[in-house]
């Protein structure tokens, strides 16, 4: 399997262009945070259900299978062990309140969805696509029941509740099913659902850009301790990923997969979450900043180093 670095420097460029786009709409007052916020609940229950369902292969085969299982199981393991580096690391003698959970938040969970599904599908084709799927699974398992326990910090059953009936999670299992059973939705079906995902990418990276309106840019650079959990999120997170899949014999399909999309930047839901869920729109928005500019750098280093 290759990498395509062209591609991704690409994508990141288009992406930093619609962040701009965002900013730029916040900072002339036509998004204001009311509308921002209808706008992320329009992502979390429509448009990116649409994208997760979407993703899974159209044609069935033993194979396929065999990989797609393959990928959800490292898709467990990789964030299990993430989730235990990232309480230790972003400790709260280092990292006091709402800063741990989100520095813990973006090292667990990378842009696999907004990010990471083009670049592989690009990149590998289906070859990359089939355990990708499978762990997408366990990423938006682990996304909408832990991902949101960092900001609420509590478990009940409302939480319970709301993982197992998320749009997403319906959403992957049902975009599951329909590939285990090897069915096709209607032509018109199949095509309004795409059309309805491919909205994910630029109206979620517009919400970014327009809670980054709000945050003075010019002191990023200053805020070393955001610098310092993108650089640990960025470096770290690839590179436990590459070394217990390969311990574990995973196939190689599946550590390469893993290994780029831990290696992408800090997932753009942790500014969408911090918005729904109350936590630090401001903060959340400028980490994930600082991990897409940061990755500019790291990424074919970590590539390089782990892949090539």
């Amino acid at each position: 399997m290759d990498i395509n670095l062209a591609d991704f420097y690409a994508r990141l460029g288009t992406i930093v262009l619609i962040l701009a786009l965002g900013f730029f709409l916040g900072k002339i007052k036509w998004i204001n945070t009311a509308t921002n916020k209808q706008l992320v609940n329009l992502l979390l229950m429509v448009f990116m259900p649409a994208a997760l369902f979407s993703a899974f292969p159209s044609e069935y085969s033993d194979a396929s299978l065999q990989m797609f299982f393959a990928g959800l199981l490292g898709g467990v393991v990789v964030l299990f062990a993430l989730m235990i580096v990232a309480k230790i690391v972003f400790n709260k003698w280092w990292y006091k309140g709402e800063v741990g959970y989100q520095s813990q938040f973006a090292l667990i969970f990378n842009n696999a969805t907004f990010l990471g599904y083009p670049i592989i599908a690009h990149t590998f084709g289906e070859v990359g696509i089939i355990p990708y799927c499978g762990f997408i699974i366990a990423f938006n398992l682990a996304l909408f029941s832990y991902g949101v326990w960092l900001f609420e910090r509590k478990i009940s059953w409302r939480l319970v509740k709301s993982t197992l009936l998320n749009p997403n999670i319906i959403a992957v299992l049902l975009g599951m099913g329909c590939f285990l059973l090897n069915l096709a939705l209607p032509a018109a079906i199949d095509e309004a659902v795409g059309f309805v995902g491919s909205a994910t990418t630029p109206i979620s990276l517009i919400c970014i850009g327009f809670m980054l309106s709000s945050a003075k840019l010019s002191k990023l650079v200053k805020k070393w301790r955001l610098l310092i959990t993108a650089a640990i999120q960025l470096i770290l997170g690839p590179t436990i990923t590459y070394f217990l899949l390969s311990w574990l014999q995973f196939p190689q399909e599946v550590i390469v997969v893993c290994t780029l999309i831990q290696a992408l930047p800090t997932a753009t839901s942790l500014g969408l979450f911090a918005a729904k869920y109350g936590g630090d729109e401001v903060g959340a928005s400028e980490l994930v900043t600082i991990s897409t500019l940061l990755s500019i750098v790291t990424l074919p280093i970590m590539i390089s180093v782990l892949l090539i």
